[in-house]
């Protein structure tokens, strides 16, 4: 049997140092513990944000809506029928959203911003969050035209005194 030196050995080494791949990252798995109604609890996520979606290893996603001291819960964006206890779920760290941009005018896409009409995928501008806070009474545009439900006698509760007179 041939021998391998000692250089042969550092050069293999550094080769496999020089290419190693740094990006690696870790990321926080959890397991299912309950599941229905469209909903999930889930152990094992320690570090989960209010809002943030959760992959299911079926490719379900979810969104943390409660969070307690040992385990979160999920809502489920689609069924849970293959979903069960045990039932790995991944961290995102992405809080949820939808994808905009002009590329979405005149597409038919489902909640999360995903095409569904067969015109293949949207290029996204950027990423808005579901939930974000409101702007403040001060930055909004004032109502300059009343609402009119059409109903006599909710409209007539809400008419301005200009509006009365004629």
């Amino acid at each position: 049997m041939a021998s391998i030196n000692s250089e042969e050995i550092i050069s293999i080494l550094k080769e496999e140092i020089e290419n190693y791949d740094m990006m690696t990252e870790t990321k926080e798995v959890g397991n299912v513990i309950w599941v229905g109604d469209g909903i999930a609890t889930v152990y094992g996520i320690d570090h989960a944000m209010y809002g943030e979606i959760v992959v299911f290893e079926n490719g379900l996603k979810g969104m943390v809506q409660d969070i307690r001291r040992n385990e979160i819960g999920c809502i489920l964006f689609g069924k849970d029928t293959g979903i069960k206890e045990g039932t790995k779920v991944v961290r995102t760290k992405k809080r949820a959203g939808v994808p905009v941009g002009d590329g979405f005018i005149g597409r038919v896409v489902d909640a999360l911003g995903a095409p569904i009409d067969g015109k293949g995928d949207i290029k996204e501008d950027s990423y808005r969050p579901i939930e974000e806070e409101a702007p403040g009474i001060i930055d909004r545009k004032s109502v300059s035209v009343p609402l009119e439900t059409g109903i006599l006698a909710i409209d007539s509760m809400f008419l301005s005194d200009a509006d009365r007179e004629s």
